[in-house]
């Protein structure tokens, strides 16, 4: 009997401790999958790694420091200030160079008629040369982890062709810098941000029409509804359907106190101003 304990003992402690072992292991393992679900859950909403606020610059941060829109300092300084966004504008020009400016024209020369030597021989108020979606790109995840860089492609007012082969550039050129997890898309043009869904699956897309309900955004697999905010003003009912449909909820270009206060107590995934230190110092009340 003694014998039979000496050699029972080690024995009993060794499937103690095995069993002690497979319990730790099966702990691990359910912290990781409750972690790894959370991060998902993230991720669907759009805000994963990006910064704790529903602030997207609109063209930039400018205003306050009378900085160019849609220039790289203007992108720059919302990335400074820590915006959760800062959206630009994207056109083509007749060479095929994809460039950010937000009107058809760039000083008076029309850009889809334009050579970019043409349009880039003129600088910006403060130097910079129009830049090109590479640059402006190569700019906005450079030394930046916590500001979307939210990308309007403008519709095409050439042919329909035209804007899908545009569309296909921009996908294209954000994946080869290797900045589809950066990046959110948006578009008053619909087929386009279908396109960008059929190139690539996990991009975040989002509608700025305002002419198609939270269920019909949904239906089609684009996960964002960025409308100017007089819409959800006259259909309130659409927030809540958006938020049980999972759509993000984005409005635009809003500028005044009041507007603001609403959006946030309405409880607003982002919002787009052109006043974006307000809507930080509101933000944070």
């Amino acid at each position: 009997m003694f014998v039979q304990s000496i050699i029972a003992g080690p024995i009993f402690a060794m499937l103690n401790q095995s069993i002690l072992a497979k319990n730790y292991l099966a702990g691990i393992i359910l912290i990781l999958f409750t972690v790894s679900c959370k991060m998902t859950e993230k991720t669907y909403s759009g805000k994963a790694g990006f910064a704790n606020n529903t602030v997207v610059a609109h063209r930039g941060a400018w205003k306050q420091n009378n900085l160019p829109q849609n220039s790289i300092a203007s992108l720059k300084q919302a990335i400074a200030l820590g915006c959760a966004g800062s959206e630009f504008d994207v056109r083509m020009t007749a060479d095929d160079t994809l460039v950010v400016n937000h009107d058809p024209d760039y000083n008076k020369m029309r850009v889809d008629k334009s050579m970019y030597t043409q349009l880039s021989s003129v600088k910006l108020p403060n130097g910079e040369m129009l830049p090109t979606l590479r640059e402006y790109i190569m700019a906005g995840i450079a030394d930046n982890k916590e500001t979307m860089l939210v990308i309007e492609i403008k519709p095409s007012d050439v042919s329909k062709d035209r804007a899908m082969f545009i569309t296909e550039k921009v996908v294209n050129l954000v994946h080869e810098l290797n900045a589809e997890k950066m990046v959110c898309y948006i578009s008053f043009d619909f087929d386009m941000l279908k396109k960008i869904r059929e190139k690539d699956p996990a991009a975040i897309v989002q509608y700025l029409e305002g002419n198609k309900t939270p269920q019909e955004l949904k239906n089609e697999g684009i996960n964002g509804a960025d409308y100017h905010y007089s819409v959800y003003k006259k259909k309130p009912e659409w927030i809540e359907i958006a938020r049980k449909q999972k759509i993000l909820l984005n409005a635009w270009t809003v500028n005044e106190k009041q507007d603001l206060e609403w959006l946030l107590v309405s409880k607003f995934d982002y919002i787009t101003t052109n006043e974006p230190e307000l809507l930080l110092r509101l933000s944070r009340k």
